[in-house]
């Protein structure tokens, strides 16, 4: 712990995590129609990952009439944020993350959404993924 303190200086490591996840319970509530639209995709994976085993039809229909809530959505996602641009993906919402390497030692990125740029650079891939998804949902929510 001593490690991150001196990595991290007054922030603590616990902080430095929170701060670089997106809230995606408040991404998920304040859009939806994009999250019916995301709880269906990961709905949809679930069950066709049973197809190799006996799974009996009628659990996979209890499954499908279950749903996911969006507390285990939100689960997922944050252990997985990246899965978000395939669910994107086939909703036509295209997300591009591009990187500037100027610099080389210091590159920067931005992001694009169906080739409109952001005009926002971001010191960290991921950061600039958590900005464009949180635009992405946006722009998904208002294309539903």
């Amino acid at each position: 712990m001593w490690l991150m303190s001196l990595i991290f200086g007054s922030r603590s490591w616990k902080n430095y995590l929170k701060n670089k996840h997106m809230n995606t319970t408040e991404l998920l509530e304040k859009h939806p129609k994009a999250t019916v639209v995301v709880k269906q995709w990961f709905l949809d994976r679930m069950i066709e990952s049973f197809k190799d085993e006996t799974v009996p039809e009628d659990f996979k229909e209890y499954m499908k009439k279950q749903g996911i809530d969006s507390s285990r959505i939100a689960s997922m996602v944050n252990g997985n944020p990246r899965v978000l641009f395939s669910v994107l993906d086939e909703q036509g919402v295209y997300v591009q993350v591009s990187i500037n390497l100027q610099n080389i030692n210091k590159p920067s990125f931005t992001w694009s959404i169906d080739g409109q740029e952001s005009n926002e650079w971001y010191e960290t891939r991921v950061d600039a993924e958590k900005n464009a998804i949180i635009k992405a949902f946006k722009t998904l929510e208002d294309k539903l």
